[in-house]
């Protein structure tokens, strides 16, 4: 075996057809991708995991493994911000909307997430002062307009967008606003990527993020076909990328020459987005971090750095956080693992829909069990 890492175009998105979406959604180019991984596939069992919540989402919506062989498996990984955050960071986020005198402001997929006993949502109803915002300038501006209160932003996601959250903690540094802090639940996605390629489940490739690689550049995967033999690709999340994508790891596993490949070439560059790796590095530190099903990892998270430690909700407001329990029954972990399908838990569905959800996998617009609902039962 041979491991390298390739930038290239990806044949049959041509120059020039990147002007609008409709390009990556030709109908007779997806039927061309799909009889090309049939012909090369040639009945060798492959699966191949996304890690992104957006592509777990195109492939539900286009009906994309439809178009595939019965040999290729196409499963979910821990892409969704959301699903991994785990409860006992609902649970502080919780107890600090219970605060006299406290605004938390949050991105609206966080709303209706549970925790152990409670949810922002519930907590809401009940009075407690909890808004949805957009971005963080926005709860920065909420912030300036209200002198009174302490604003506390919940920042979640991977490294796409932890660093706008770090420009707003640089911000309020240097502009001395002292009433607005960050409950810092950001992950770093390489890490859980390293913990699968070894777990239960067999990988033979990976759907690597389009966005959070545009941030951390394609490199940040070598390790993976070095260490373990598997391949990866930075797709695209439009329906021809995705195809496009999976034949190159069909390529990959057929020739047993195993690297990271490019094929979102329009917006994935060599070494990512040095401006925003500025930013995190000034902002956070890395540290070990709880994911919903995967447990605590090393290195795979954010925390604010010492210099910002004024603006570090969770260690600026110390509150009584309830020992976090998992809902009975709830099967997210393991969706999250890629262990089984949504329609294998006995909530999926029944107990479990957007609007009375039992787990986080069924709130957020990227989660697996969302997608499976959405696209599979409606």
């Amino acid at each position: 075996m041979s491991y390298s890492l390739q930038i290239e175009d990806s044949p049959p998105l041509a120059a020039g057809s990147f002007k609008a979406q409709e390009a990556f959604r030709q109908p007779a180019a997806a039927q061309a991708l799909s009889q090309a991984i049939l012909k090369e596939a040639q009945g060798r069992p492959m699966v191949f995991m996304e890690v992104c919540g957006t592509h777990t989402m195109s492939i539900a919506r286009y009906g994309l493994a439809s178009l595939l062989p019965e040999n290729i498996r196409l499963i979910s990984g821990p892409g969704c911000p959301v699903c991994v955050t785990p409860n006992s960071f609902i649970d502080r986020a919780v107890a600090l909307a219970r605060q006299p005198d406290t605004v938390i402001a949050t991105f609206g997929d966080m709303m209706k997430v549970p925790g152990s006993s409670s949810s922002l949502d519930r907590e809401h109803a009940r009075g407690r002062d909890i808004r949805v915002v957009t971005s963080t300038l926005e709860a920065l501006k909420l912030a300036v307009k209200s002198p009174g209160k302490q604003v506390i932003f919940l920042g979640v996601g991977f490294e796409t967008t932890a660093p706008t959250v770090a420009v707003s903690l640089i911000e309020v540094k240097k502009s001395g606003i002292d009433n607005y802090s960050v409950l810092c639940g950001h992950k770093r996605m390489p890490p859980p990527m390293e913990a699968l390629s070894s777990g239960e489940m067999r990988i033979d490739g990976y759907l690597c993020p389009g966005h959070v690689s545009a941030v951390i550049g394609p490199e940040a995967y070598r390790f993976i076909p070095d260490r373990f033999g598997i391949g990866c690709v930075v797709s695209g999340f439009e329906p021809l990328d995705i195809l496009q994508s999976i034949l190159m790891l069909v390529r990959q596993v057929r020739s047993g020459r195993f690297s990271v490949e490019v094929e979102y070439t329009r917006a994935v560059k060599p070494g990512g987005n040095e401006k925003a790796l500025q930013i995190l590095s000034a902002a956070f530190e890395t540290c070990d971090s709880e994911w919903r099903g995967l447990g605590e990892i090393a290195g795979s998270g954010f925390k604010i750095r010492e210099t910002l430690a004024g603006h570090d909700a969770g260690n600026r407001f110390p509150v009584f956080v309830e020992p976090p329990r998992e809902a009975a029954g709830c099967l997210c972990g393991k969706v999250l693992k890629g262990l089984l399908e949504p329609t294998e838990c006995g909530h999926f569905g029944k107990s479990c829909t957007p609007d009375f959800p039992v787990g986080p996998c069924m709130v957020s617009t990227e989660g697996t069990c969302a997608a499976y609902y959405k696209y599979h039962l409606t």
